[in-house]
């Protein structure tokens, strides 16, 4: 007989087939490719609907423009205005249903890409022409796990056979417009708020961090990102930005719309989220872009004891055709000697675009701290770990010792129509010194996945993963090697 755990696996199995089906006859107009991930909402005109303009769509009282704007977006009837110049290459991809058309870098907007941007709140207060914005979602999970205790190192579902809120978002945001390449222009970003499980994987040492480090609290809110955006008309454009921002380097993102999965990759989990400091992006020509800054170290705040200037410095390039796109980058660099997430980080980014349904991008990290605090249990009177950080499995009669790691992540995905696309990723974390993760062991993960937009403003994702740890027993708290998890997540744009 099977048990109860494995028929509920093979239920999920089966709903995640449903999903990938039911987008496949969804009948809904393609939206510009030039749309950026957090940029989304516009969509395209069908010639042959005869549909009035927006102001005689989306009209009425703050409830009533909400309501409507959600029912065009679900018909894909959303008017659409002309398309806006763009500097940059135009977009390989589709978004939706990709989380961004265009190949991604971070610490700064993506130069000589147009907002295009309308979103639902927006709309309903009648101001969806300005350029300060207030937009958000609210994401919320479902997993089935052959785990009881634990999914971890699984992260943003890590709690097994449990349903979970896992954001609600609420940004305020002015993007400089670098399209235009003739005068200074600015902008900025405040996370108004992020409140949710998720915030215990964005922590930052300094930023109320009290929760998570002291507390333990389930749910929190962590104030993200707080920066300022300053644009000059150098070369093809120059943005400096200063605060608190998302680390640059990286495909999987914190923010729920902006990933290909539900859950995030091995890579992810053990990688830095967030620095504290200024960085410059200069855009040399429409292939090369390079980039150098400076913070206070991985997810601590300048005034934190674990602060330490850290360079920040990467590269970009995209092939003449922007089918291939490389982003390479040196972060957090310093000293690299023990401190609160004092990894020091040296990171490559590859993505190619087959045609115009298929692409792929890998990620591959190197990192390192020395002098980790030995938690072996193997020598007498031993340095603790920093509070909310790990020590190392060091070799016995060691205090102190390196700790490297490395990681690899390959997404490979398949767009079947305007609203549906589907993929797969294989991820390996060899965690040599336990020092990212708890357990000295190679992790290796794959998962198969399906992704479902209704319009551009509701999102649904599924998971169907299995991990296995190979030197050690590295899940269920330590009591299993291997793990199948089953999930689905929701995501309500407004």
């Amino acid at each position: 007989m099977k048990s109860g755990r494995t028929r509920t696996l093979h239920v999920g199995a089966f709903a995640f087939a449903s999903v990938m089906m039911g987008g496949v006859y969804a009948q809904q107009p393609k939206t510009d490719a030039s749309v950026q991930p957090t940029q989304a909402s516009a969509g395209v005109n069908d010639s042959t609907s005869n549909l009035p303009d927006a102001q005689t769509v989306i009209h009425g009282n703050f409830v009533q423009r909400l309501g409507r704007f959600y029912w065009a977006d679900w018909r894909g009837k959303l008017p659409a205005g002309p398309t806006p110049a763009r500097r940059a290459f135009d977009a390989p991809l589709d978004s939706p249903p990709y989380p961004s058309g265009d190949w991604s870098y971070g610490g700064s907007p993506t130069i000589g890409v147009p907002d295009t941007t309308t979103y639902p709140l927006m709309t309903a207060l009648k101001m969806e022409n300005r350029r300060t914005k207030i937009y958000g979602w609210a994401k919320g999970t479902y997993n089935q796990s052959t785990s009881h205790d634990s999914n971890y190192p699984l992260t943003f579902a890590s709690t097994p056979n449990t349903a979970r809120l896992h954001q609600v978002v609420t940004f305020i945001e002015r993007l400089p417009d670098t399209v235009q390449n003739t005068h200074f222009d600015w902008g900025y970003h405040i996370t108004a708020l992020y409140y949710g499980v998720d915030y215990r994987f964005t922590t930052t040492k300094g930023y109320l961090s009290e929760q998570l480090l002291n507390d333990g609290r389930t749910y929190g809110f962590d104030p993200l990102m707080e920066y300022a955006d300053l644009y000059f008309p150098v070369k093809d454009g120059l943005n400096i930005r200063v605060g608190r921002f998302l680390s640059l380097p990286g495909l999987d993102s914190p923010l729920a719309p902006n990933n290909y999965t539900m859950t995030r990759s091995l890579v992810y989990t053990a990688a830095p989220v967030t620095e504290t400091g200024a960085v410059a992006t200069l855009k040399l020509n429409k292939q090369w872009l390079v980039q150098i800054g400076m913070s206070a170290g991985h997810d601590v705040s300048p005034w934190s004891s674990d602060h330490k200037p850290s360079l920040i410095s990467c590269v970009n390039y995209s092939t003449a055709t922007n089918h291939d796109n490389v982003y390479v980058c040196a972060n957090g660099i310093n000293d690299g000697k023990y401190a609160y997430n004092n990894v020091q980080q040296y990171d490559a980014v590859w993505a190619h675009k087959f045609n115009a349904k298929w692409h792929m991008a890998t990620e591959a990290w190197v990192m390192y701290q020395r002098d980790v605090p030995n938690i072996a249990n193997d020598v007498t009177d031993p340095p603790p770990p920093e509070s909310g950080s790990l020590g190392a499995v060091c070799a016995p009669g060691m205090l102190r010792c390196f700790a490297p790691e490395y990681a690899i992540v390959n997404y490979l995905n398949r767009e079947i129509s305007p609203s549906l696309t589907v993929g797969f990723r294989s991820d390996l974390l060899n965690d040599k010194k336990g020092q990212r993760t708890g357990t000295a062991t190679k992790y290796t993960e794959n998962t198969l996945y399906v992704n479902r937009y209704f319009g551009s403003t509701f999102l649904m994702q599924s998971d169907l993963r299995f991990d296995h740890s190979w030197d050690k027993l590295g899940y269920n708290n330590g009591k299993a090697r291997n793990q199948l998890v089953w999930g689905v997540s929701l995501v309500y744009r407004y």
